[in-house]
C-alpha cells in the first residue's frame, strides 16, 4: 500500500496558524482521530487528528510552524503495509555516518532550513562556538518569532570551524549560519578530557554588538526555549509567572520545574533600578508567595480558554487607549412590547431577549456612525461595508465571543434565535473558529446579574464595544415639573481614542439609547 500524504484539513478561516505541540514522530502507530499535532490560533487551539490508521514514517512539520488548510504534517504508512527494508549503515561520506571523515574533509556553510513565512527572525541564543564537535540534529541557534521560539538543528555531524552569527542578529531561510567541517573527527581541536564531552558549550559574552536591552524588551513573548515551553505545557505553568534566569531574562526548564513545585528559582541577577516614572516596572518578577501559610488553599489550573482570552485582553487593555462613555436607554415601551411579543409566540418556541433588540440597535448605530465600524491597519483607517455584531457569552471553562454574522439583514426573532444556538455551541464547547470571526463590534451584556456600569475591554482588531448591566426602575422628570418612573437600561460604551473622538462617542450612545427607547427610529 502507498504511503499517505496526510494534510491539514478545512479548520475555517484560519492560515498560518502556529503549532504548539506535536504527538507522534516517524514510527508511531496511530489509529483514526488520534491528534497528531495541537495548533493555537489567536481564539482558541485545536487538534489535528489522523484520518486513517497506520504508521508515521516521517514528521514535516516541527514546534513553531505556521500551518494552514493543505499543509502537509506527515507521511503516514497505512495500517497492514509490510515493514519498509532496513536502510544501509551510511558510508563514511554520507550524513550521519559513524566513519571518520577523510583527510582533509572540505568545510560546508550550514544555512538556515525553510522555517515557513517567517523573515528577519532574531536570534536568542546561540548553542554552539568555534571546535566544538556536533552530532546530526543538535541545536546550533534559538530563534524566536512574534509566534513562537524554535531550534535550528545541525544536519549533519561534524565539526564547527566558524560561528558566523551572534545573539540579536536576524536570519531568514538561506541565512548563513556557520561553518563546519564533516565527521566527527574532523576539527583540529584537541580531544577533550574524559567527562568533558557531555558539557553543552555557553554561548560567548557578548561584546559590544549585542543587542541591548530595549531591543530585548521588544519581543513581547517570554524568552523561553520550544523544550521549555514543552515543559511548561506538561506542567501546567504559565511561562509569564515564572521568574527568568537564564541569559537575557529567558526562563529556563529549571525556572519552570521550581515554580511548579513551589519553590524559588535560583537566584536573578539584580536587576537595575528604574530611572523614574515608573520605567521598569514590567521586568519586576510576579510576587510568589505560599498563600498555605495564610491558611486553607486549592489550586486550580487555568482553563485553555481562559489562558487565550486572557493573553489577549491584557494585549488589548495595554495598547488600545481606551475611553468608557456611561449612559442610559429608556426601554419602557420595548420591554413592554418584549414581554408581550414573547406571550404571544410562547407555543413556538420563540423568546427574545433584550440582546437581540440591542443588536438590532448597533447595526442602525454603525450604519449613522461608521468610524465605529472601522478597524485600524498602520496609518490607514478600513471602514467595513457589513454588520456581524459579536456578543459575549460565559461559558464554565471562560469568555467567548460568538459572532451574529449579516445582523443587518435578518430580524430580531431570527437573530435571538441564532443568539440561542451559538451560545449553547458555546456551552457545549463545540463552537467553530469561524463562528467566533469576523466580529465588526460587540456587546458585552450582565444581563440581569447585576451592577450599573462598568469599562468593557475593547476585542481589537474593533474600535469600539459596548457594555450593558441589568435595568432597573428609576424615577425621571424631563420637564422638571412632573415626575414618572421608567425602566432605564445603563450603557458603557468603550472606544479606542486613537480613532473615535468624545463627542462621536456621546452622539453615539444618545443615537443607540434613542433606537431602544423608539424602535421604530430605526426604520426611518
Amino acid at each position: 500500500m502507498a504511503i499517505q500524504e496526510i494534510k491539514v484539513p478545512d479548520i475555517g478561516d484560519f492560515t498560518d496558524v502556529p503549532i504548539i505541540e506535536l504527538h507522534v514522530q516517524a514510527g508511531d502507530s496511530v489509529q483514526v482521530e488520534d491528534p497528531l499535532i495541537t495548533v493555537e490560533s489567536d481564539k482558541a487551539s485545536m487538534d489535528v487528528p489522523a484520518p486513517a490508521a497506520g504508521t508515521v514514517k516521517e514528521v514535516k512539520v516541527k514546534v513553531g510552524d505556521t500551518v494552514s488548510e493543505g499543509s502537509t504534517i506527515v507521511m503516514l504508512e497505512a495500517e497492514g503495509e509490510g515493514d519498509a527494508p532496513s536502510s544501509p549503515a551510511p558510508s563514511s561520506a554520507e550524513e550521519g555516518g559513524e566513519a571518520p571523515a577523510p583527510s582533509g574533509g572540505g568545510v560546508e556553510e550550514i544555512t538556515v532550513p525553510d522555517i515557513g513565512d517567517f523573515d528577519d527572525v532574531p536570534i536568542i541564543e546561540v548553542h554552539v562556538q568555534a571546535g566544538d564537535n556536533v552530532q546530526a540534529e543538535d541545536p546550533l541557534i534559538t530563534l524566536e518569532s512574534d509566534k513562537a521560539s524554535m531550534d535550528v538543528p545541525s544536519p549533519k555531524a561534524g565539526t564547527v570551524k566558524e560561528v558566523k552569527v551572534k545573539v540579536g542578529d536576524n536570519v531568514s531561510k538561506g541565512s548563513l549560519v556557520l561553518l563546519m567541517e564533516r565527521g566527527a573527527g574532523a576539527g583540529e581541536k584537541p580531544a577533550a578530557p574524559a567527562g568533558d564531552e557531555e558539557k553543552k558549550p555557553q554561548p560567548a559574552a557578548a561584546p559590544s554588538s549585542a543587542p541591548s536591552t530595549s531591543q530585548i524588551a521588544d519581543f513581547s513573548r517570554v524568552h523561553a526555549s520550544p523544550s521549555a515551553r514543552r515543559t511548561a505545557r506538561e506542567l501546567d505553568v504559565d511561562l509569564n509567572r515564572v521568574p527568568p534566569t537564564g541569559l537575557k531574562g529567558r526562563v529556563t526548564n529549571e525556572d519552570i520545574q521550581a515554580f511548579a513545585k513551589g519553590g524559588a528559582p535560583a537566584a536573578q541577577p539584580a536587576a537595575a533600578a528604574p530611572s523614574g516614572g515608573g520605567e521598569g516596572l514590567d521586568l519586576l518578577p510576579w510576587p510568589k508567595l505560599d498563600f498555605s501559610k495564610f491558611g486553607e488553599v486549592e489550586t486550580k489550573p487555568l482553563s485553555r480558554i481562559k489562558k487565550i482570552s486572557g493573553a489577549n485582553l491584557h494585549r488589548n487593555w495595554v495598547k488600545i487607549p481606551h475611553v468608557t462613555n456611561h449612559d442610559e436607554a429608556d426601554i419602557t415601551d420595548l420591554e413592554a412590547f418584549r414581554v408581550q411579543f414573547n406571550k404571544e409566540n410562547e407555543k413556538a418556541g420563540i423568546k427574545v431577549s433584550m440582546l437581540a433588540f440591542m443588536i438590532k440597535a448597533a447595526v442602525a448605530s454603525l450604519k449613522q456612525f461608521p468610524e465605529f465600524n472601522a478597524s485600524l491597519d498602520g496609518d490607514n483607517l478600513i471602514y467595513k461595508h457589513y454588520y456581524h455584531i459579536g456578543f459575549a457569552a460565559d461559558t464554565p471553562n471562560g469568555l467567548v465571543v460568538p459572532v451574529i454574522r449579516d445582523a443587518d439583514q435578518k430580524g430580531v426573532a431570527e437573530i435571538a434565535q441564532e443568539m440561542g444556538s451559538l451560545a449553547k455551541l458555546a456551552r457545549d464547547g463545540k463552537l467553530k473558529p469561524d463562528q467566533m470571526q469576523g466580529g465588526c463590534f460587540t456587546i458585552s451584556s450582565l444581563g440581569g446579574i447585576g451592577g450599573i456600569y462598568f469599562t468593557p475591554i475593547i476585542n481589537a482588531p474593533e474600535v469600539a464595544i459596548m457594555g450593558v448591566c441589568r435595568s432597573y426602575w428609576k424615577q425621571v422628570s424631563p420637564d422638571g415639573k412632573q415626575s414618572d418612573w421608567r425602566f432605564v437600561l445603563p450603557l458603557s460604551l468603550s472606544w479606542d481614542h486613537r480613532v473615535i473622538d468624545g463627542a462621536a462617542a456621546a452622539r453615539f450612545n444618545v443615537h443607540f439609547a434613542n433606537l431602544l427607547a423608539d424602535m421604530r427610529r430605526m426604520m426611518m
